[in-house]
């Protein structure tokens, strides 16, 4: 299974690839939305996990351009925003899933 991650944080993009990588994930990280997007839309991902808040496009915006675009890889959002409306927002961008941080393995 093939991995992308968008994560701008270095040390929670470092912990996360290693956990997927010990996993046995093919895991590739990008730090900002713009080269996450770019990735995301070689359509070689069996997951995307993106943040929210990064730099260049948020994670709702890649979630909702790589859905439009035709792309079904199932999306797992992966933020601090915690409030009800931020999750529905997620959701509501064509992610799959919702998860907040802090998050257990």
């Amino acid at each position: 299974m093939k991995i992308l991650l968008v994560e701008d944080e270095k040390r929670m993009s470092e912990a996360l690839c290693e956990i997927l990588r010990q996993e046995k994930y093919d895991t590739d990280a990008f730090a900002d939305g713009i080269s996450g997007l770019d990735a995301a839309r070689s359509g070689i991902y069996d997951l995307l996990i993106l943040d929210v808040m990064l730099p260049g496009i948020n994670g709702f915006d890649i979630a909702r351009t790589v859905r439009r675009e035709g792309i079904q890889a199932p999306i797992l959002i992966l933020t601090a925003r915690a409030d009800t409306d931020d999750k529905v927002s997620g959701l509501d961008s064509g992610a799959d899933d919702y998860l907040t941080k802090p998050f257990e393995t």
